[in-house]
């Protein structure tokens, strides 16, 4: 299994060229076009899509169908990208479909194609992996973007969902909400149904002109489609505005205030598929689905108030500042934080965000041998010049982990800014975990 690790995160070294889509589509014409067989459900946004790909997941199985999800990106392990029925594949079926898909490098670098980038040939296996056992359903979301995303070399899916859209990787997709929600809107395929969250005014206008022009029957999801009821302690109970104007009561779990959101975008998304014929689900498999989902490193609490979010763009900061702002007001409780972030997102804006409304006693830095990694002693300067709080830079994320906890005392904590650093932090655990057992 190391060297299938190994092997992959080499792939940027020599194929940081991507190939074209009518070149990815050769490489599934090798493979025997096995996209054509599946009933496709599209995921594009900037925050939510995991989250909504989880819910989908959970209440499709709560239905009896096979689901097949793949996500993006991995937490701990590459093999968390392809899950059957909501567990990680099995590791022979992993290597399989990893010997298949080098194989296949060989044979189109051979006839003069580019070999796979590191996402496409992820998502080649993806395919392999899914052509073997042939789900009912298979979920795709999207890596960077939409237009141009490898994923969008597939030719009709049964619907396409556009969660939130908000300021991300605008190297890439643009430096407007326009811009980036045109490159999203380029997943669209004629007729095919799209549900989007039409929360971000300048987005919706361009999602609507896209779809319309493509006779794409259009759902629009709203803050008006759910109303709060009340909120427990695993989480909100919320009323959702079905597609066919009823409504339904689910339990959240997450305390997330954003979840709400992206739940309402699931139900909508499962009741346009029925109501288009093309999976039946009963009110009962939602209320369940929802309840049973699980999404790691989404407000995830991993010990008694101490919670990861993988937030690390604008869009998702400014989310998880309105949760921890609400949970402070509701508890009186300090808040810790324990960061990092990429040296390409936006940290100073995301940083001023987040100390925005909350009451912070002690944030901790922690720096993770990463080449993309921001300075850490920058990160330290930007939160003292929001906050008058202690501010501690750890060379290591075991070391910034026992900080954490070591100074959070009865408060509430958080960590946030990196997937990266989320996704160390859950190994780390891990391997506590493992060492108690013995």
């Amino acid at each position: 299994m190391n060297t299938i690790e190994e092997y992959l995160n080499g792939i940027p070294m020599w194929a940081a060229r991507k190939n074209t889509l009518a070149d990815i589509r050769r490489y599934l014409e090798a493979l025997g076009n096995p996209d054509d067989s599946f009933r496709i459900i599209h995921v594009a946004g900037t925050n939510g899509k995991g989250s909504v790909c989880a819910y989908l997941t959970a209440m499709l199985r709560e239905a009896g169908f096979s689901v097949g999800t793949f996500i993006s990106p991995h937490l701990e392990l590459t093999r968390e990208r392809f899950l059957q029925d909501g567990e990680m594949v099995s590791e022979e079926l992993y290597a399989e479909a990893f010997e298949k898909v080098r194989d296949l490098s060989d044979a189109m670098t051979a006839e003069g194609l580019n070999p796979p980038t590191y996402f496409e040939f992820l998502f080649y296996m993806c395919m392999v992996i899914n052509a073997s056992w042939k789900p009912d359903f298979l979920i795709l979301e999207t890596g960077l973007g939409g237009r141009l995303d490898v994923t969008n070399v597939i030719r009709r899916p049964v619907l396409t969902i556009l969660t939130s859209i908000s300021m991300d990787h605008m190297q890439y997709l643009g430096n407007t909400l326009a811009e980036i929600a045109a490159e999203k809107a380029g997943i669209l395929k004629p007729g095919v149904p799209v549900v989007y969250d039409a929360s971000c005014r300048e987005g919706v206008a361009v999602i609507e002109r896209r779809a319309k022009s493509l006779e794409c029957p259009l759902y629009a999801v709203n803050h008006e489609d759910y109303t709060l009821l009340e909120r427990c302690g695993d989480g909100p109970r919320i009323s959702v505005r079905t597609v066919d104007g009823g409504q339904v009561v689910v339990a959240v779990p997450s305390q997330a205030e954003y979840q709400m959101m992206n739940v309402t975008v699931a139900i909508r998304a499962v009741g346009v598929l029925r109501k288009r014929g093309i999976a039946w689900l009963s009110p009962d498999d939602v209320i369940r689905g929802i309840r049973r989902s699980y999404w790691p490193g989404r407000m995830e609490e991993v010990l008694p108030g101490v919670y990861l979010d993988g937030a690390h763009n604008e869009g998702g900061i400014a989310a998880l500042a309105d949760t921890i702002a609400r949970m402070q007001s509701e508890t009186g409780k300090p808040v810790s934080l324990m960061f990092g972030a990429m040296s390409d997102k936006a940290h100073e804006l995301m940083i001023r965000r987040l100390c925005e409304g909350i009451r912070v006693s002690r944030v901790t830095i922690a720096h993770m041998d990463n080449a993309r990694y921001a300075d850490v002693g920058q990160l330290a300067e930007e939160f003292r010049a929001e906050l008058s709080c202690p501010v501690k830079v750890c060379a290591s994320v075991e070391e910034a982990w026992a900080d954490f906890l070591k100074y959070r005392g009865d408060g509430l904590a958080f960590c946030a800014g990196s997937l990266y650093l989320v996704g160390a932090v859950k190994s780390l655990l891990n391997e506590e975990n493992e060492h108690d057992q013995f």
